[in-house]
């Protein structure tokens, strides 16, 4: 298997270099940009499996080019910053990133954080074509990584995806928020368990788009004071008429 290709976006040298100093040691190809002009420029080229994003760049907001790379190529995000707010970790996420890291970091978490998200599109094997998912009007594709109401193709992110479809893996079992976080994020998340909170929430409203109200709810169910389950629907008419 080829080596992953990896992209930083950061204004800053010696974080730059720091970062693309110690990620090529680990067997990447590497890439920098110093601004977003120039980010988008290689992004377009260089065809990155994930992007080192700064949010704060001299000439664009990291989350507006975060979106911009994920509508080209569905690319992994890694949000790189010095806001260290929780309100702009789950911002981070509500735009569709993949993790987030604040500065300053530790080289060796950087690390795992890297190998933990590429591990989710790269290391595991495509599961065969019978594993797809019927969820009423839902269909997950996983070989084609597609979730598809009737000829509507909704648009997840990665991690939403890989979330929705284990949940759809296990139906009626209730998940803890740290559970999740074991088996789709694939690491020890340090921090806020709400993260699990943000993307279940930006399922819900990408599914209630093309579905009848409530249906997104009903499907994936908050368990209070535990996590979450998914209850597969036994009635499939929950399709919103155009």
């Amino acid at each position: 298997m080829a080596p992953a290709k990896i992209l930083i976006v950061d204004d800053d040298p010696a974080v730059r270099n720091l970062i693309d100093r110690f990620l090529s040691t680990q067997g990447y190809v590497m890439q920098v940009a110093a601004d977003g002009q120039q980010g988008l420029i290689l992004f377009a080229s260089f065809q990155p499996d994930l992007v080192i994003l700064d949010v704060n760049l001299p000439d664009s907001n990291g989350y507006a080019l975060c979106q911009t790379m994920q509508q080209q190529t569905g690319v992994l995000v890694l949000m790189l910053t010095s806001r260290d707010d929780e309100s702009d970790k789950l911002e981070g996420f509500r735009q569709g990133a993949d993790d987030y890291i604040t500065k300053p970091f530790i080289l060796s978490e950087l690390g795992a954080r890297v190998a933990a998200i590429l591990k989710r599109q790269r290391s595991a094997p495509s599961p065969p074509p019978s594993s797809s998912l019927n969820l009423g009007p839902l269909a997950l594709d996983p070989v084609q990584r597609e979730a598809r109401i009737g000829a509507d193709i909704l648009p997840f992110t990665a991690l939403e995806f890989d979330l929705l479809y284990f949940l759809s893996s296990h139906p009626d079992r209730v998940w803890r928020r740290s559970e999740l976080i074991q088996a789709v994020w694939d690491y020890d998340h340090v921090g806020d368990q709400r993260v699990v909170d943000v993307h279940i929430g930006q399922i819900r409203k990408k599914i209630d788009k093309v579905t009848a109200p409530d249906f997104s709810a009903t499907l994936i169910k908050t368990v209070r004071g535990v996590g979450y389950k998914l209850s597969i629907p036994k009635d499939p008419r929950t399709v919103r008429n155009p």
